[in-house]
């Protein structure tokens, strides 16, 4: 992990796929050095990280085989070791200390960049191997004035700087703006710690929920086909509403008229939300492919007279393609992304309870500092046959687009929403989430909804709600 990989296996490493065998061995390797250490420690508090095995644990990786050069080493210790090849035990030492140190950083985004940095302290795996983000600026300059062409923010900078000296000026300010730490938000031993492994302010912006959720500036070493978290995980075992839907129906839907006995206000309420990547880094400018699925459930867990019957669920596969990018925002905001993708809703339900629709969006990622937005733009993808539509209307009441929002609070907490509005009808929807630790790994989640479709069974009925609970994951994946 702290310089294992030459740089000719860090070409070989960079594969569609993620990594090698050899990554993932020298991933393992640098995680059983910092065992190691921390086992000295507790040992002996006085010979911490001077006497780390580096030669009997280390390997040289310069050609193809070394899956078999380590069974050959496992079958005969005695064998010699390229010495030349490997960093000295003193490096060694010191990097498995300052990743040691980085643990004690609690600020996700900047424990992430405390990692990053220490394993850049030589060679620079795979793992952290950075995404070209396209100038959006630029690319569509060059478009329009007809040489259509990809621009990438960082292959630009050099020739930036060699154009005019007014831009020197002005990269040097924005350097020297991310060369110094900002410690607000953080104790006075993480700032410790961090300055003492050299992170920047810069470092740590890289880490942003957008960048997380989306790999917005490096793949995710969990490659594409592993399951990740996408929307909000949670639970809440107490699901108010004020006034349920006792009679759902549409334009084309008969009425199903039910009793306050069988719908209870209170309930329970769940979401589970995952998401993949299936491909990555298309059509060379770093763009990603994404499945996603979002199953939300209200089960009447409280309504013993009816057996406690599941009362609404709804199913959300999609597919999206998202496409980093570099743009200046008004306020000091940042464009970071643009996507397009394709989402079924449905509740799986039989007439005349049935619900659904297929829409195609535009989505973008955009940050001014702590808040992180989400604007979408719909169309709905109509059927052939307009007389299978269950809901017709279903548009009147949840818009043509909504807008996800995450404001991360001090002491890991964090505020976050949905908004929909559809200005013809003056009709939408608002719903807030504050998520507030309650002790280690484990976040409380209070939830307000108000408005129309907080299920798709009520997509026309206005209804006001609050939960409580607790939250697996927000939507940045923590």
């Amino acid at each position: 992990m702290f310089a294992l990989l030459t740089p000719q296996h860090q070409t070989r490493s960079l594969m569609a796929l993620g990594f090698g065998s050899k990554t993932q061995l020298s991933i393992a390797m640098g995680i059983a050095l910092s065992c190691t250490a921390l086992q000295a420690q507790a040992a002996n508090d006085g010979q911490v990280y001077n006497e780390i095995p580096v030669a009997e644990a280390m390997l040289e990786y310069d050609n193809d085989n070394s899956p078999q050069v380590v069974y050959e080493r496992l079958k005969n210790p005695n064998t010699p070791i390229d010495r030349s090849k490997l960093p000295s035990n003193d490096f060694v030492a010191k990097q498995a200390k300052l990743f040691f140190e980085c643990t004690q950083v609690q600020t996700s985004s900047a424990r992430l960049a405390c990692f990053d940095k220490v394993a850049e302290q030589g060679e620079t795996p795979s793992y952290t191997s950075t995404k070209q983000p396209l100038d959006l600026a630029k690319t569509f300059k060059s478009t329009i004035s007809g040489n259509p062409q990809v621009v990438f923010a960082e292959e630009n900078t050099t020739s930036i700087v060699q154009a005019n000296n007014t831009d020197i000026g002005l990269l040097a300010n924005q350097s020297d703006s991310t060369e110094s730490l900002d410690t607000v938000g953080l104790t006075q031993r993480e700032a410790e710690v961090l300055e003492n492994v050299g992170v920047t302010q810069g470092d740590i912006e890289k880490y942003t929920p957008l960048s997380l959720s989306y790999d917005l500036d490096k793949n995710s070493e969990r490659g594409t086909w592993t399951v990740r978290p996408y929307r909000p995980t949670y639970v809440l075992p107490l699901f108010y509403t004020s006034d349920p839907n006792l009679n759902p129906g549409t334009p084309s839907q008969e009425t199903e008229s039910l009793s306050a006995n069988d719908i209870r206000e209170t309930e329970l309420k769940f979401q589970l939300s995952l998401k993949t990547k299936v491909a990555q880094d298309l059509f060379d400018t770093s763009a990603d492919l994404w499945f996603g699925y979002t199953q939300e459930s209200h089960w009447q867990v409280y309504n013993e007279d009816n057996s406690r019957p599941f009362r609404a669920t709804d199913y959300q596969p999609e597919i999206f393609l998202t496409q980093p990018v570099a743009a200046d925002l008004p306020f000091g905001g940042r464009l970071r992304m643009l996507g397009v993708g394709a989402i079924h809703h449905s509740n799986g339900q039989d007439d005349p309870l049935s619900r659904s629709w297929n829409r195609a969006y535009l989505m973008a990622g955009a940050e001014w500092g702590k808040l992180s937005v989400i604007p979408r733009l719909w169309a709905r993808v109509n059927s052939d046959n307009s007389s299978d539509d269950d809901n017709p209307d279903i548009e009147d009441y949840m818009g043509y687009g909504d807008i996800k929002f995450l404001y991360d609070l001090p002491d890991q907490q964090s505020l976050s929403g949905t908004l929909r509005y559809n200005p013809s009808t003056n009709k939408g929807a608002a719903q807030i989430d504050y998520i507030y630790p309650l002790s280690e790994n484990v976040n409380g989640m209070v939830q307000l909804f108000q408005g129309y479709g907080e299920s798709i069974i009520d997509y026309n009925h206005e209804n006001t709600s609050i939960g409580f609970g607790i939250v697996l994951n927000d939507w940045k994946g923590f």
